[in-house]
């Protein structure tokens, strides 16, 4: 009786890891889905915001962002996470559609010491890489020569804007970097993504 005893103290002394790597895991997992999911309504809600049109773009950009940011919890935006708007434009010349970029915004809320400039964390946008940033607007956005993107291309008619609304968030995993001798566990996308077009 003693004898299974031991036989089982040693079983299960040699399973607790797996079991505790597998709980572990299983929570991290849990957690990187619910951030997905916070930072997919964060764009849709963004994009529904923008495209309200009761704020101009130029001077609001920051109010929206803000107004995003705050509804985030628990995730830490303020450190970890980036939003972009972008309004593209149907153009069609030749009776070929494009789609062109008008403005871009990111967060950088310097006032309330927010965004890209407080956090350092700093992705660049998929729909468009602006060539300067001047605070939380692009000042590389030439009017006489706009950029072309792949956003909706073909589908937009001529004048038709839409609201691109990009958010990004850099996960930190629960056990990022965990290294038992030669085995270590691999970092699964810490970036995550999503975009909204309205």
């Amino acid at each position: 009786m003693k004898r299974q005893r031991g036989i089982a103290a040693v079983e299960f002394a040699l399973l607790l890891p797996v079991l505790l790597l597998l709980l572990f895991g299983m929570l991290d997992a849990a957690r990187a889905l619910q951030a997905n999911i916070i930072l997919v309504n964060l764009s849709r809600e963004g994009a529904n915001l923008v495209s309200r049109g009761n704020t101009q773009l130029e001077s609001g950009s920051q109010e929206i962002i803000y107004a995003l940011m705050a509804s985030s919890p628990p995730l830490n935006v303020n450190k970890h996470g980036m939003v972009y708007i972008t309004r593209v434009m149907g153009v069609v010349s030749n009776g070929q559609s494009r789609s062109v970029v008008l403005d871009q915004y990111r967060w950088d809320d310097r006032p309330r010491n927010l965004g890209a400039s407080a956090s350092g964390y700093n992705p660049g946008s998929r729909v468009y890489g602006c060539g300067a940033w001047n605070g939380p607007a692009c000042a590389g956005v030439d009017p006489n020569r706009r950029p072309v993107v792949n956003v909706m291309s073909g589908q937009l008619a001529d004048g038709e804007v839409v609201h691109v609304v990009e958010t990004f968030y850099q996960y930190e995993m629960l056990l990022a970097g965990f290294t038992v001798g030669s085995l270590s566990l691999p970092t699964l996308g810490p970036n995550l993504y999503s975009m909204t077009i309205f």
